[in-house]
């Protein structure tokens, strides 16, 4: 199957802002914002966040089902660094392929821009998850104890790497 991915530009924020907030309100034990945190924000700063960091969305026709992002480290000695953050794919989308093409195409990207080195965290209860990354290439570098915060339980946080270079 072909995945159709858009890289979003700051004209692109509708979008973004429909599937983002669709991730938030179905998945809200898997990121670490809540929905209330971004459904406020202004069209600018959505505009402003597809500005700062690339994201991609995977298209069903015109409707995004699936995201993804990557946030690259600012820090000088540290930019060839990057975090993939907001991943996300609709139930009735997952096991097509979308979140390999939305990481593969972030990945591509990311060896552009010149980043040697990309990680995420995961939830330690989400172990579909976990081997989805380690699928990919990516590999445990550690655990952050209570990482999250959800509904007063506390989640441990998976750290994954993978090297691009």
């Amino acid at each position: 199957m072909s995945v159709a991915l858009k890289l979003l530009a700051p004209n692109d924020f509708e979008t973004f802002k429909r599937i983002r907030l669709e991730a938030l309100r179905v998945c809200p034990e898997a990121f670490a914002s809540r929905l209330a945190d971004w459904e406020s924000l202004p069209d600018e700063e959505w505009r402003q966040r597809l500005t700062n960091n690339p994201v991609v969305v995977s298209l069903s026709g015109d409707e995004p089902v699936g995201i993804m992002g990557l946030m690259r480290q600012q820090a000088s000695k540290m930019a060839h660094r990057a975090t993939i953050i907001m991943v996300y794919v609709r139930d009735t989308e997952r096991g097509g392929g979308r979140a390999v093409a939305m990481l593969d195409f972030l990945l591509d990207h990311a060896r552009r821009l010149g980043i040697r080195q990309v990680e995420l965290a995961v939830s330690a209860e989400n172990p579909a998850a976990t081997r989805f990354y380690q699928r990919e290439g990516f590999h445990e570098i550690g655990r952050i104890p209570a990482g999250f915060l959800y509904e007063g339980r506390e989640i441990d946080e998976i750290m994954m790497a993978r090297r691009l270079t």
